[in-house]
């Protein structure tokens, strides 16, 4: 049996070899914070420029994408216009009229390419009965964009050659502005100044949804002579499918 010094002497050693214990804990403690720490720190410097990367492509790459260069505006009834981005992606679609409400209802061609959302509405059944029936479509192409406005220009004109009742021309940007605010689509404004300049009584909102044809007529009548239709665009010997 131990004497009262012996357990005396074993309880402070212990409680020495706990502090100790305690005291190399802390120091490993320590460093280990540290260095993970430093690690930390390198690491997240090394992450900073990737991280940058793909912030500059998810947002620069989304500017890119839905930045608006080019419209093509379709006329007949039912006025649309299909916005395009510099990759020639319809990005956004906008009516004018109730007509043109119902068309774009029917039909969706978001995100497509202009070629294959101008064929869709080409095609669509109440286009195809109207152009029948003798009515007249105007698509106007409008852009800063020269090289882009002028490929999808003639693209669309090499895809409606056929019909003689379907007129393509390029509308200037500064006209986009001046038509959205009197409640128009680009293609039926550029009618609309023509007949104002007649009669300037007429507005804007009378002649929101009339047809081309109406309009055309409207215009024959108020400058008194048997005007012709506008001249359509330039026959081409080989007709294109809009592809």
């Amino acid at each position: 049996m131990m004497s009262m010094n012996e357990q005396l002497k074993e309880a402070f050693g212990q409680i020495r070899a706990e502090d100790q214990l305690k005291k190399k804990t802390k120091e490993f403690l320590s460093q280990k914070t540290s260095s993970g720490s430093r690690k930390q720190k390198i690491n997240y410097w090394q992450v900073v420029p990737v991280c940058l990367c793909i912030l500059f492509f998810v947002f620069g790459g989304h500017w890119l994408y839905f930045e608006p260069t080019a419209e093509i505006s379709i006329d007949i009834n039912p006025s649309v216009e299909l916005e395009l981005n510099r990759f020639n992606r319809v990005i956004s679609v906008e009516s004018y009229n109730r007509d043109g409400e119902e068309l774009l209802e029917s039909l969706d061609v978001k995100f497509l390419n202009y070629s294959e959302a101008v064929e869709r509405i080409m095609k669509q059944e109440k286009i195809v009965s109207l152009l029948a029936s003798d009515e007249i479509m105007t698509v106007s192409v409008v852009g800063d964009d020269q090289i882009q406005s002028k490929e999808i220009l003639n693209h669309i004109k090499g895809c409606t050659n056929k019909s003689e009742n379907i007129y393509c021309y390029y509308v200037k940007s500064e006209e986009v502005e001046s038509a959205h605010e009197a409640g128009l689509s680009c293609g039926k404004y550029k009618v609309f100044l023509e007949i104002q300049e007649l009669d300037p009584r007429i507005t804007a909102k009378e002649v929101k949804n009339m047809s081309m044809k109406e309009l055309r007529d409207l215009l024959k009548e108020l400058s008194g002579t048997d005007q012709e239709k506008p001249e359509p665009h330039e026959k081409r010997k080989r007709h294109g499918k809009c592809r």
